[in-house]
C-alpha cells in the first residue's frame, strides 16, 4: 500500500508526459485497484491507470486470490510472469509515501508511512502487462519491483521499492534502446538518509482489508 496525494499539475511536473490528466488524490493505494503508472508509447511518455496485480500475457485465465502486486529485483529477469515485462515494459509509479508494518503479532503490528524528508514525490520502478482473454475481454495490470530494504528500513521491513531517480528516469523508460543488463544497477535499495519513517494510524477498514497483504515481498 502506497500513497500519491500530490495534485495532477505537480505529478506532471516531475514525469513530463506532457499532459496534466485528473485524478484524486488517495491516502490509500490498495492491491487489486487502480494504479497510476507512467511509460513510455511510441515515443511519448504516457499516463495510464491499470490494475496493482500483475497477470503475465500468457496466462490463460486470471487467478483469484492473492495478486502478484511486486517483483523481487533479484529474480525479475528469470521468473517467467516477469522477464519479458522487464525488458519490453518498464514503467515508474508515482508515490509520495509508502506503507509498511513492524511486528509479527497480528492486529498489533505499528503500521508506518515510510516518505522522502520534504514529502515530495518520487518513482517507484514497475513493470505493466497487457493481458486478453479467450472471449475477448483484456485489460492491463502491474507491479512494483522491490528490493533488499536499506539499513534505515530495516528495522521495519527486509524489502522497499526500487526507487527511479529522476536523473534515470529516460532510460528506465526506454525499453526500445536501453536492454535489461544497462538498468539492472538500478534495481539497488535506496541510500539510507533518502526515506524516512514516520508511525501512523490505519483505518480498521482498510488495516483488515490490507495490513497483510501490501507488504512488500
Amino acid at each position: 500500500m502506497f500513497s500519491l496525494t500530490k495534485t495532477p499539475n505537480e505529478v506532471e511536473s516531475v514525469f513530463a508526459y506532457g499532459k496534466e490528466v485528473q485524478f484524486p488524490p488517495r491516502d490509500h493505494v490498495t492491491p487489486g485497484g487502480p494504479l497510476a503508472i507512467i511509460r513510455q508509447w511510441q515515443a511519448n511518455r504516457e499516463y495510464a491507470l491499470v490494475r496493482w496485480g500483475f497477470v503475465p500475457g500468457w496466462a490463460k485465465e486470471v487467478r483469484t486470490g492473492r495478486p502478484l502486486i511486486n517483483a523481487r529485483a533479484e529474480t525479475i529477469t528469470e521468473k517467467p510472469s516477469f522477464k519479458s515485462a522487464i525488458k519490453h515494459r518498464r514503467c515508474l509509479i508515482p508515490a509520495d509515501g509508502f506503507y509498511e508494518w513492524q511486528g509479527t503479532v497480528p492486529g498489533k503490528k505499528q503500521p508506518y508511512h515510510i516518505h522522502r524528508p520534504d514529502h515530495s514525490l518520487f518513482a517507484m520502478a514497475g513493470i505493466w502487462e497487457h493481458w486478453m482473454g479467450a472471449d475477448g475481454s483484456e485489460f492491463e495490470t502491474a507491479a512494483i519491483i522491490t528490493t533488499s530494504a536499506n539499513n534505515a528500513l530495516q528495522p521495519i521491513h527486509d524489502r522497499m521499492p526500487v526507487i527511479i531517480h529522476a536523473k534515470d528516469h529516460a532510460d528506465w523508460l526506454d525499453c526500445e534502446r536501453i536492454m535489461t543488463r544497462s538498468i539492472l544497477p538500478l534495481m539497488v535499495p535506496s541510500r539510507d538518509d533518502y526515506f524516512i519513517a514516520s508511525k501512523t494510524v490505519i483505518k480498521p477498514r482498510l488495516a483488515g482489508k490490507t495490513s497483510e497483504q501490501p507488504k512488500l515481498l
